[in-house]
C-alpha cells in the first residue's frame, strides 16, 4: 500500500516556514464548515494529506470558518485544490472575510497567485495584508467563502487550508535564525 502523499515540494509554501519567517497556526483555531458529506469534513481539511479533502453538501456559498481565541496576526492563507482530480468540484471564485465574529465580517482584497494556472495540484497562497499599510491582518475570525466552482459545479472540494502568521524578531536582540534541522526541532516549546 502506498504512503499518502504530502504537500508536493514544487508547491510547498512551508519553504518560508523552514526559513523561520512564518509559522502555521491553524491548529490554534476552531474550524467549522457550512456543510460536509459524512467523512469529508474538517479532519480531512486539516490532516496534511493531499489525497483527502473537504466536500461540501448543499447550496453555495460554501463556508469555512476559522476562529481564534484571541486576536491573531495572519500573513498568508494557502488553499490547496486539485483540478485534475476534482474538475467541477474545484473552486473558481473565493471570497475571504475577516472580523471579530460572524456579525462584522468584511471582505478583504488579497494578493493571490492565480489558482490552477496549469490545472495541476496547486496551492493558492494568498497574502493577507491591509490595503493602505501593507501590514499583515490582525483578526479573531477568518471566513473563506466558495462563491463558484469550475464548470458550474454545485459542491466543492478543498484539499487543505493552511494559515500562517509572521515570526516576530526577538525583543532581546537580533540573533541569527537557526534554520538547520537540528535547531528547528527545538524552536517551539509545546
Amino acid at each position: 500500500m502506498a504512503t499518502p502523499s504530502k504537500t508536493p515540494p514544487g508547491a510547498d509554501p512551508k519553504q518560508l516556514e523552514r526559513t523561520g519567517t512564518v509559522r502555521e497556526i491553524g491548529s490554534q483555531a476552531v474550524w467549522s464548515l457550512s456543510s460536509c458529506k459524512p467523512g469529508f469534513g474538517v479532519d480531512q481539511l486539516r490532516d496534511d494529506n493531499l489525497e483527502t479533502y473537504w466536500q461540501s453538501d448543499g447550496s453555495q456559498p460554501h463556508l469555512v470558518n476559522i476562529q481564534f481565541r484571541r486576536r491573531t496576526t495572519v500573513k498568508m492563507l494557502c488553499i490547496y485544490a486539485d483540478y485534475k482530480s476534482d474538475e467541477s468540484y474545484t473552486p473558481s471564485k473565493i471570497s475571504v472575510r475577516v472580523g471579530n465574529n460572524f456579525h462584522n465580517l468584511q471582505e478583504i482584497r488579497l494578493q493571490c497567485v492565480d489558482i490552477l494556472i496549469n490545472k495541476n495540484l496547486t496551492c493558492r497562497p494568498c497574502v493577507c495584508v491591509r490595503q493602505r499599510t501593507n501590514e499583515p491582518i490582525s483578526t479573531f475570525m477568518i471566513q473563506i467563502a466558495v462563491l463558484a466552482n469550475h464548470q458550474n459545479g454545485r459542491d466543492t472540494h478543498m484539499r487543505q487550508i493552511k494559515v500562517y502568521t509572521p515570526v516576530e524578531e526577538s525583543s532581546i536582540g537580533k540573533f541569527p535564525r537557526c534554520t538547520t534541522v537540528d535547531f528547528m526541532m527545538y524552536r517551539t516549546i509545546r
